[in-house]
């Protein structure tokens, strides 16, 4: 018996259960309901049965039998390894009809539903299944917060439709825990690898996996910022490979009308898609940079492209953002947009000089729109511009200058063309015509620029430079007319882009018309700070002494360019130069710029006049003296070339106790003159030059001596050059040597000297020393000020006898010299006579 059950049990478990067939359809009428049916369904409130999950087991089909078995049998394999329980409120929901989940590092996770049990009621429904007879276990489960309540018996029907029921729940409640559990590390990698793969693909084969652009910018639009930033990184690059070489231009209605082969389709195509994502990456871009997280990179990507394709479509966008941001607070983006200008300046044969034009209109605007208050960045670009030569030159002067054709040869060819019929003119009208389409696609596909087209994006970019220099020179005298008017006092402010304004009209001095040059040296005078009065007081808030040195600079370089042919007496900037000298400080100004200054006025010029020069020179040895060894080596080499030129200043050097030797034909010296002619400088004495013959720096100690050895040679002849160099070549030189003379072993010492010493020495308010006890005992002070003198006057003592003592002795030897010498006189004399005898 135990064996036919165990067979029967066997046979049941292998045997897998159909689902019956439906009853045959009744009607309502002829179904008859008992009460005790009603009683039972009424005490245990049985209602809302789920008629999908029914409806789906029913439906099954016998070709599964297989499968459903296998996975019963391993469903029961796991519940009989698993170990039992204490008090779980939990019930797990079969594999077979809940699919796990796979993690990311490997592990399984099934779904399970917490679902609260009821003791009276599985005890209730154990017993009316004992009463029954039922032989499958049946358990009864009862939801507090629904008061749902459902049957389950021992057949595979009603399990199914029970653990189908959650099932959806279940695992979209799994799914978002495991996406919570993800960490944004592992979706920042996977995406990474995603745009990567996107990525190579691109660069493979572009015309194939185009529509990858979209993927990449659907990622770039990620919550997530460091997905952002690598999106964006990752479509720059794409585009700087994928970008043609030429500018995309819409396509006509008639060419969009004419049928074209598969080829050109997918090449329309590509560059249609190409186009459309360029547009909005460029978009994304500007919308990026305003937000403070994504500028650096959003500005970055832009001057990137700009350098890359400056010829491609859309470029006008990518140039109003890389020229607004030329003036940003951030260096690193300043600089940034500053290199990518200059490139395209310099890089003409990428975008054929039409770049450059709209880039210096764009400046033109935005300093005319923020009224001159940007960034000197903003126009230091423009001296990174380059011009021909014969930029000036008219079509008309070459024309002149081709040789005349004769008269009579002239007259055949007009006889020649003028019996000509209608067909030939329409037929030579549309062979010109074509050849001018020709010439113009030809000129499209290439960037090398016709000269005649050159030369007019020349001449307009050279006159929207000038603009923009003119409006910044008018606003600064403007602004310094105001505040004159209004007596306010606001030092070295508002005028941020006068020193790129100058340094540039020194550089494209020789391209200004000759009309210009006369208002221009006008305005550059008002702007040096020099007034007819000489006994006017200064105002205090004129530009600094660099700016006003620039002045100078740029009025000598305007008048030599032009080869001197300017009638304009710059007498007024050698006085400006002059008293700016005395004004000039090591830690505030520009020592470049003067010796610049000193270069152009003094240094490159004819022969000055012979007051002028001795004023000159006079105040350059004083201004040796009283600067460091850069300063000083520019001025004694300007020194030395003006002593060089005039001889007769050479006078000077004379130790004389009243001046030179032209002392009495002159005033006495001025040093507090303000015009060099009213001096006197030729009365006075270099005696600076032989201090500095004692100073620190061998260069300027050895200048000085070699200046001072002037003063024994002939006025024609020259000493033996020691620096053949200019002055600010000579400033540059020493400059360098001075910075690289540090010690570069010694830098630990020197900063731990420097904390030692913030230590000690504290700058105190004059509150805090008012307060302080500075009390002395003047007894002590008296004793040992007292001790201290009396050292001095022993030395000073000790000195004078010490000069006494050498003077005795050296009068005792010359007395015994010549008592020698009178005495061998004598005997000569003696032996003489004794000859005679």
């Amino acid at each position: 018996m135990g064996k036919r059950s165990g067979s029967k049990r066997k046979d049941k478990k292998n045997k897998v259960i159909l689902p019956p067939e439906l009853p045959p359809e009744v009607d309502d009428d002829e179904i008859y309901v008992s009460d005790q049916d009603v009683d039972f369904y009424g005490r245990h409130e049985f209602h809302k049965f789920d008629q999908e999950a029914l409806d789906r087991y029913v439906g099954r089909t016998a070709g599964d039998e297989a499968e459903v078995e296998r996975l019963y049998e391993e469903r029961n394999k796991r519940k009989a390894l698993r170990p039992p329980r204490e008090e779980d409120d939990d019930l797990e929901v079969d594999p077979v009809d809940a699919l796990p989940v796979k993690t990311l590092q490997g592990d399984l996770v099934y779904n399970r539903a917490k679902k609260a049990r009821s003791e009276e009621n599985t005890g209730s429904m154990k017993s009316r299944a004992q009463e029954n007879g039922a032989d499958a276990k049946q358990s009864i489960k009862k939801d507090d917060l629904t008061g749902k309540s459902k049957n389950k018996t021992g057949d595979d029907k009603v399990k199914k439709s029970q653990t189908e029921v959650p099932k959806g729940k279940l695992h979209s409640d799994v799914l978002e825990e495991v996406k919570e559990e993800l960490s944004a590390e592992e979706l920042f990698e996977k995406k990474k690898a995603q745009l990567a793969e996107l990525g190579m693909a691109m660069l493979e084969d572009p015309e194939s996996n185009i529509r990858s652009l979209n993927d990449m910018l659907s990622i770039s639009n990620d919550k997530d910022q460091k997905v952002v930033k690598l999106g964006l990184m990752s479509l720059l690059a794409v585009f700087k490979d994928i970008i043609p070489s030429y500018r995309i231009r819409q396509l006509t209605e008639k060419e969009l009308a004419v049928e074209v082969s598969k080829e050109v389709k997918k090449t329309r195509y590509y560059e249609y898609t190409l186009i459309r994502c360029y547009k909005t990456y460029l978009q994304k871009l500007i919308s990026l940079e305003k937000q403070a997280h994504f500028y650096p990179v959003a500005v970055r990507c832009m001057c990137a492209l700009l350098d890359t394709a400056p010829h491609f479509n859309f470029r006008e966008s990518l140039l109003a953002s890389v020229v607004k941001n030329l003036s940003s607070s951030d260096d690193a983006v300043r600089k940034m947009c500053s290199e990518t200008i200059r490139s395209i300046f310099i890089n003409e044969g990428k975008h054929r000089g039409e770049a450059t034009i709209e880039v210096v209109r764009l400046i033109a605007d935005h300093v005319k729109l923020n009224d001159c208050q940007l960034h000197p960045d903003s126009i230091e670009v423009f001296l990174s511009l380059r011009f021909d030569e014969d930029i000036g030159e008219d079509e008309t002067e070459e024309q002149k200058g081709k040789p005349k054709r004769n008269k009579r040869w002239q007259n055949q060819e007009a006889s020649k063309q003028l019996p000509v019929s209608d067909k030939k003119k329409t037929r030579q009208e549309l062979i010109s015509k074509a050849r001018e389409e020709v010439d113009a696609d030809l000129r499209a596909v290439s960037f090398t620029l016709d000269p005649k087209e050159r030369k007019r994006i020349q001449r307009e970019t050279l006159s929207a430079l000038f603009e923009t220099y003119f409006r910044i020179l008018k606003h600064s005298i403007s602004t310094l007319n105001s505040r004159s008017k209004a007596n306010i006092v606001s030092p070295g402010a508002s005028h941020p882009l006068l020193a790129p304004c100058l340094e540039g009209l020194g550089k494209f001095s020789h391209l200004i018309d000759l009309d210009f040059m006369g208002e221009l040296i006008a305005c550059l005078k008002k702007l040096s700070g020099y007034s007819d009065r000489q006994d006017e007081v200064p105002h205090d808030n004129k530009l600094s002494v660099s700016e006003r040195m620039q002045c100078c600079i740029v009025a000598f370089k305007v008048w030599r360019s032009n080869l001197e042919a300017l009638n304009v007496d710059l007498q007024d900037f050698f006085v400006q130069l002059y008293n700016l000298i005395l004004e000039y400080r090591p830690d505030r100004d520009s020592g470049e710029v003067l010796a610049d200054a000193l270069k152009t006025l003094l240094w490159e010029g004819k022969q000055q006049d012979m007051l002028r020069a001795a004023a000159f020179i006079k105040r350059l040895a004083t201004f040796a003296l009283s600067f460091g060894s850069a300063e000083a080596i520019a001025a004694l080499v300007t020194l030395k070339h003006l002593l060089q030129k005039n001889s007769k200043c050479r006078n000077m050097l004379e130790n004389d106790s009243g001046g030179g030797s032209l002392s009495s034909l002159v005033a006495k010296y001025n040093p507090e003159a303000k015009d060099p002619y009213l001096s006197g400088a030729l009365a006075s004495v270099l005696w600076e030059l032989s201090l500095l013959e004692k100073h620190y720096d061998i260069s300027v100690s050895s200048m000085a001596s070699n200046i001072l050895s002037m003063a024994a040679l002939n006025p024609t002849q020259n000493p033996v050059p020691i620096l053949n160099v200019n002055p600010l070549e000579a400033y540059r030189d020493l400059s360098i040597e001075r910075e690289l003379s540090k010690p570069a072993s010694k830098a630990l010492s020197l900063n731990l000297k420097k904390k030692r010493r913030g230590k000690e020495f504290v700058a105190l308010s004059p509150d805090v020393l008012e307060k302080a006890d500075c009390s002395v005992d003047q007894d002590e002070l008296k004793e040992k000020l007292q001790s201290h003198f009396a050292v001095l006057r022993g030395i000073s003592e000790n000195e004078r006898l010490r000069a006494e003592l050498n003077h005795t002795l050296s009068s005792i030897n010359m007395y015994k010299e010549y008592k020698k010498q009178k005495k061998n006189v004598k005997s000569k004399i003696v032996r003489k006579k004794v000859a005679r005898v």
